[in-house]
């Protein structure tokens, strides 16, 4: 592999560097290097950042390929900076065996646009009753260390019990949708003024919070890690930072359509608005950029949930819920949280890399960018503003929230390990 020398770009958002790529390996990193023999990529001030991770995406292979597939969802990866996914188990088979994880590990590995981990289910095909292979998932050729049924939620607090002193052996960890089920059933959007006058079913916070409530004292009382996924009230923040007061060992994540999206957009009744769980209040965005801000939410992660045309082009009731978000996240992180001053880019690099990297052991990334470390790196011309357009999404799917929107910035490169998958905006 040729050697790459990345000239003038601001590591972190720091001042202009140069950094020569040598193999997979980050050579060099300084002012004034040699470009000899190597390819020049001219960086003019761009923000060179680590590879992002995503410890949230929905690839929908096997069996909902006509959604994503393991090929297409890692090209919209490399697209939007990242260098990692890990993917979800509501698949069909579910990933609840180490057959299915080994075959959505393999297929990452075959397509090579970025990484996937899979994420192993936490019970028997979803349905909240068994415990899943949890032990032989981790011992796979996958490695497996994440688990959630995300998309449903494990509401019996036994398993839970169960599934944490299970994966506490290994140093896994349990990643929960936090929905009790009965406070939301026939739930369309969030409970409140909004779904008060449209007249749609209402999913109210405290489905969320009395779920994060319990697994945070679960986790406590196992002494074993829990992972909130898309946290999106004002409420769940003060009970994940009292919880980390106390030492528990709980991480959350934010999704970038929860720190931009409120209620309001569904007066449209358009179904790009649905999702789980659902857009809240400006009350609800403002708490979780500041949590953010503050460490309380520790991580962006993307929910990208692609979905075909005609699960979404129908009835608001009937419509599936989710958003694609790998090719727009850093641009809406960009929006909410450095544009505002809340973050800098070497938080972005800790929220969006570093952080979501340790949590699941992506062995590889998350990596400081400086010599030695692998050379997985994402080029970003924090400048470039300009209107969302799907067509042009790498992703099978179209139901994104922000189409005709104008966001900030745009990943002009990813390196997977000093090979090239996005040049110029364009995958390699």
């Amino acid at each position: 592999m040729s050697k790459i020398l990345i000239r003038g770009a601001k590591v972190l958002g720091g001042a202009p560097q140069d950094v020569l790529i040598d193999g997979g390996t980050i050579a060099e990193v300084g002012e004034d290097l040699s470009a000899e023999g190597a390819q020049v990529v001219e960086a003019d001030g761009k923000v060179l950042l680590p590879g992002l991770v995503d410890l949230h995406t929905h690839l929908r292979e096997p069996g909902r390929e006509d959604s994503e597939t393991v090929l297409t969802g890692t090209r919209a990866a490399a697209s939007g900076g990242y260098t990692a996914v890990f993917a979800m188990a509501n698949t069909f088979p579910v990933a609840d065996t180490a057959g299915v994880v080994e075959q959505v590990w393999r297929l990452g590995q075959e397509h090579g646009y970025c990484d996937v981990q899979p994420i192993g289910a936490v019970t028997v095909g979803l349905e909240g009753k068994k415990l899943a292979e949890l032990g032989a998932m981790h011992e796979s050729a996958a490695g497996v260390t994440v688990f959630s049924d995300d998309g449903k939620c494990v509401d019996d607090a036994v398993i839970m019990r169960r599934a944490l002193e299970y994966v506490k052996a290994f140093g896994g960890v349990v990643a929960q949708h936090a929905q009790e089920p009965r406070l939301t059933e026939g739930a369309q959007m969030n409970e409140g003024v909004v779904s008060a006058e449209l007249g749609l079913g209402g999913w109210p916070a405290v489905a969320e919070e009395s779920i994060i409530a319990r697994d945070v004292l679960l986790a406590d009382h196992v002494g074993s890690r829990v992972h909130i996924c898309h946290l999106s009230t004002a409420g769940s923040v003060e009970i994940v930072r009292w919880a980390k007061s106390r030492g528990i060992q709980v991480t959350a994540e934010v999704t970038p359509h929860h720190l931009l999206l409120t209620d309001e957009l569904v007066r449209t009744y358009n179904p790009v608005y649905k999702v789980n769980p659902p857009l809240r209040t400006e009350r609800d965005v403002l708490a979780l950029r500041e949590a953010l801000a503050d460490g309380t939410i520790d991580i962006v992660a993307t929910d990208h949930a692609p979905h075909p045309h005609e699960d979404k082009d129908c009835e608001w009731a009937a419509a599936a819920m989710g958003m694609v978000g790998l090719e727009t996240a850093l641009s809406v992180v960009q929006e909410t949280m450095v544009d505002t001053g809340l973050l800098d880019w070497a938080g972005v690099a800790d929220r969006m890399s570093f952080k979501p990297a340790r949590i699941g052991q992506a062995t590889g990334h998350g990596r400081p960018v400086s010599a030695g470390e692998p050379a997985n790196l994402t080029l970003v011309d924090t400048e470039y503003r300009g209107q969302v357009d799907p067509a042009g999404f790498a992703s099978r799917s179209r139901n994104t929230p922000y189409q005709g929107r104008e966001l900030p910035g745009r990943v002009t490169h990813t390196w997977l390990r000093g090979k090239a998958t996005l040049v110029d905006g364009k995958l390699t």
